[in-house]
């Protein structure tokens, strides 16, 4: 099929990202969220970002003008139902996830595609509760989206070949890398990843060594651009912990088992920089670890 019409459920740091590289790509993009201020943050956002790309000689003032212009927002779900291709890119709680895609059933077309930008939850289970199970997969970006390269695709075990193949057209319309992975917890990135940053918060949890030198190690040691710690933050330490304890109960191995100290950092309210606090206080003009 062609796709031309992408509806994006969800306006924050991922969704907002996903309209940016949809709309420089030539697709006209109808981005939802229930909130209004959110919705406008968005697209000074989006605006923002393209301008610095323009500075920087990645695209043309035409281009940045003809994308932004493909870019409307509603905070009515119905509207994004008649779009070609759906991305759900709401916070990562199964629960909402599904009223979303409950919501959105009466109002698709039949030719439309759902997909959900999860980074860890079952494809074949959010995929059971629509009308189109061979019609919906997973589209996972990585953060930040105008910058990664790399956007895993997930079959649920229903998913058919021509939902799969108009995706991946699509990640190749945008100038990006497809990796297909299968339907297991936290596929491919994140059942790496994920157990390496909870590794690093139980090496700060058991006096290790300090968030500092966590970080410097990684850094300078195995030449990561980013410490854990630091990329938890930035992640969002709630989703940290979300996809843990999605590994933990999928895969029910013990090696999973989230750190106390995440968890206590998430009760906290201490989430990273969304908050501007988490293994780094993000309120002055330098970050400062706190611990």
């Amino acid at each position: 099929m062609d796709i031309q019409k992408i509806g994006i459920v969800g306006a924050g740091q991922m969704g907002n990202g996903i309209a940016h590289v949809m709309s420089l790509a030539g697709y006209d993009v109808l981005l939802n969220d229930i909130s209004a201020e959110t919705l406008a943050a968005a697209v000074a956002l989006i605006d923002q970002n393209m301008e610095r790309q323009v500075s920087r000689d990645k695209i043309s003032a035409d281009d940045k003008a003809s994308a932004m212009a493909r870019i409307s927002t509603t905070q009515e779900l119905a509207e994004i139902g008649p779009s070609d291709l759906i991305i759900e890119a709401a916070t990562e709680k199964e629960p909402i996830k599904q009223q979303i895609f409950d919501a959105l059933l009466p109002h698709l077309e039949p030719h439309t595609i759902l997909t959900s930008n999860t980074s860890s939850i079952s494809i074949t289970r959010l995929a059971s509760r629509t009308d189109r199970p061979e019609k919906f997969m997973g589209f996972h970006f990585m953060n930040p989206v105008p910058i990664m390269q790399l956007v895993e695709l997930i079959r649920g075990i229903a998913t058919d070949a021509p939902t799969y193949d108009a995706c991946k057209k699509v990640v190749d319309k945008l100038g990006k890398t497809a990796a297909s992975a299968e339907d297991f917890p936290a596929f491919i990135v994140n059942r790496i990843l994920m157990p390496m940053i909870n590794e690093a918060v139980y090496t700060l949890y058991e006096g290790v060594g300090n968030v500092q030198s966590i970080d410097s190690s990684m850094k300078l040691g195995a030449n990561h651009p980013m410490g854990p710690l630091e990329l938890a933050d930035f992640i969002g330490l709630d989703t940290c912990l979300a996809i843990m304890n999605v590994l933990h109960d999928g895969l029910a191995d013990t090696k999973y088992r989230p750190c106390p100290l995440l968890t206590k950092y998430v009760e906290a309210g201490w989430l990273g920089r969304k908050t501007q606090r988490g293994f780094y206080d993000y309120r002055g003009d330098v970050p400062i670890p706190t611990r």
